[in-house]
């Protein structure tokens, strides 16, 4: 009988001995768990190897470690917005409320990896709620449970429209606890319960839930996600609502020729909206699209505006009531999720609405809401992509240049390219933290569009934000800094103070670069805050003597040039003696007869003179502020010599 021989690295494959990287790249090509990637270290200890070796093993076994994690990341990414798509799809061609409520609830359970997933509904006939859709359940008390309205996490819920979480029910005393529900959770042996609104305007008409059998605490991602696949349950209620009001509707017509034939034209005109909405979304068209399908369905023009350019009034009542709203001769139809006021679809010009008309405007808003929820999603998924690569810029310290090349590659930046780190900070401190913390989220999202736009990077970073955008040939430090502080503070309607660095290269293999140019970018920052100069964006540059201080570089030579360059490249031209004609009007304090005793020449002399330093250094070159810089500057150049230009 033949043994099997012991494995070792080398027996693997020959070519693991040259290339450290060789058996984590086959394990990344299989799709491996995590603690394969022990076994190669472990294997080459075994064998003897060199120390050399295991460490250039454990290197890159960290840094195969990191490309899986970004991978299962976007992996998981991807399935969160590949379900939302599907929720949609079968939204858009619904036949069967359970079976489209089904499949919610086991993505929803699928995406958050929870032991059970669930849906109450409100039972308006009986006053209470009732279980309605089950997914990963045991018990079967638990999936028969009818609970009164305010009871349990569920009523809390639905009290206040707004998600809650516990990870511990049973110890819970923020909600009210009754036998019975509390009996149905114990045979389920529920402990950690999220449970966010199914809200149909600013009504709830049930819960959506997400549980484990143990501790567990729900990230921030993990709510708004049930909170999308939330507002996707209550978009399928309403349309089967709509579909069951529209079959009553079509049974009394039956029942009448003379209103069939009155109501038909209308009718196929819903039945077209309807196949047109649902081709959109299966399509990936965009919310004007969605307008101008429905303009032609309703004979009329329809626009999509923002909230803050609709009728406010008429946006309220509209997202209040669940319905088009008419205004004057428009109609307004609020477009809205989770309780988030999204924007609104307004039929202008068309007084005369009949409801099933209204419902199909209604109905575009519902459609348009999940475009832009998708957007969203697909839109925050690429602001952390970027993040996470400026974070490991800022921090990383050992990493793959190509790796970093390419990532950057797919989001359309450029590494080798000259940058400028920016640091941006909120100046306004609001009095509620949850305040607060929205502002810094407006101002992490208009970080991240600005960055998306200019080929840059963005990330959120101790309270605040930090970008790298690229610099143009024409353009510097100082001028993007302040472009960045006015588009950033225009964008979120707050004061915006923005600090950078001087410009960069070569960020992918030079490792310290970005963290260096960050720290430089916050001392400007600083600067700029304790100046009382809030609102503004500034480069080392603009501080004149103080940015020798600020910059990571201390640029004498620049210095000097910048502040009397211009007299130094005269003397050194022409031969004369303005520099020390300016040096002893200073020791003169300001004196021109003074300083005509210490160069021994005419006061007539020392006058044409000082005219001509005023020529070349501008007519405020005796202002306190430009007057220190100047005597700095001096003493600088006397000190370095005469070959600073």
């Amino acid at each position: 009988m033949s043994h099997p021989q012991p494995h070792t690295a080398a027996a693997a494959d020959p070519l693991d001995a040259g290339d450290p990287q060789a058996p984590f790249l086959e394990l990344l090509a299989r799709g491996a768990s995590a603690d394969a990637y022990e076994q190669p270290v472990l294997l080459a200890r075994a064998d003897g190897a060199p120390a050399a070796r295991i460490a250039a093993l454990e290197a890159a076994k960290r840094l195969a470690l990191g490309v899986r994690e970004e991978m299962e990341g976007r992996r998981r990414r991807e399935a969160e917005l590949s379900a939302l798509f599907e929720t949609a799809h079968d939204l858009a061609g619904l036949r069967d409320l359970d079976a489209v409520l089904q499949a919610i609830v086991q993505r929803a359970r699928s995406l958050l990896r929870t032991d059970v997933a669930y849906l109450t509904l409100n039972d308006p006939v009986r006053g209470d709620t009732r279980m309605r859709v089950t997914e990963g359940s045991v018990a079967a008390r638990f999936q028969q449970l009818r609970l009164g309205m305010g009871e349990g996490l569920g009523g809390l819920v639905a009290q206040t429209a707004r998600p809650y979480v516990t990870d511990n029910y049973a110890q819970d005393v923020r909600f009210q606890h009754t036998s019975t529900i509390d009996a149905g959770v114990r045979d389920e042996g529920l402990q950690a319960i999220l449970g966010v609104p199914l809200m149909l305007g600013s009504q709830v008409i049930g819960v959506l839930f997400a549980s484990d059998r143990r501790t567990r605490v729900f990230a921030r991602e993990e709510i708004a996600l049930l909170g999308s696949f939330a507002a996707l349950a209550a978009a399928a209620i309403d349309a089967a609502n709509l579909l069951t009001e529209t079959r009553e509707a079509l049974a009394g017509l039956e029942r009448a020729n003379e209103i069939i034939r009155d109501r038909s034209a209308v009718i196929e005109r819903a039945s077209d909206v309807h196949d047109r909405l649902a081709e959109l979304v299966l399509r990936g068209g965009g919310v004007h699209d969605v307008a101008a399908a429905v303009s032609q369905v309703l004979d009329g023009t329809v626009e999509f505006t923002d909230a803050g350019a609709a009728p406010a009034e008429a946006l309220e009542a509209s997202r209040a009531e669940g319905h088009a709203v008419r205004r004057d001769r428009d109609w307004v139809a609020a477009v809205a999720a989770g309780g988030e006021l999204l924007g609104a679809l307004v039929l202008r010009g068309h007084p005369g609405l009949d409801p099933v008309d209204q419902r199909t405007l209604e109905r575009a808003a519902m459609v348009t809401s999940l475009l832009l929820l998708a957007r969203r999603s697909a839109s925050e998924a690429e602001q952390r992509v970027r993040g996470e690569l400026l974070d490991d810029l800022l921090d990383a310290r050992d990493r793959d240049p190509r790796l970093l090349r390419e990532r950057a590659s797919r989001l359309d930046a450029d590494l080798d390219a000259t940058h400028v780190v920016l640091a941006a900070r909120l100046e306004a401190v609001a009095d509620d933290a949850e305040e607060e913390a929205a502002a810094r989220r407006r101002l992490g999202a208009a970080a991240g569009h600005l960055a998306a736009t200019r080929h840059g990077l963005a990330a959120a970073r101790d309270g605040g934000t930090v970008l790298l955008l690229p610099l143009a040939a024409d353009d510097t430090a100082s001028q993007l800094a302040s472009q960045v502080a006015k588009r950033l503070s225009a964008a979120i309607h707050e004061t915006v103070t923005v600090g950078a660095s001087a410009p960069v290269d070569r960020l992918a293999t030079r490792t310290e670069t970005a963290a260096v140019a960050c720290a430089e970018a916050r001392r400007c920052l600083d600067a700029l805050r304790v100046l009382g100069r809030a609102g503004e964006g500034a480069a080392a540059d603009d501080f004149g003597f103080l940015g020798l201080l600020l910059a990571d570089s201390r640029d004498i030579p620049g210095f000097v040039t910048r502040t009397i360059g211009e007299v130094v490249t005269y003397d050194a031209r022409r031969g004369t003696d303005l520099v020390r004609t300016l040096d002893a009007y200073f020791a003169a304090g300001s004196s021109p007869a003074r300083t005509k005793d210490a160069l021994h020449v005419h006061v007539n002399t020392v006058a044409q003179r000082l005219e001509r330093i005023g020529h070349l250094l501008g007519p405020d070159w005796q202002s306190p502020e430009r007057s220190l810089e100047i005597q700095l500057a001096l003493r600088l150049h006397r000190l370095a010599g005469p070959d600073i230009r």
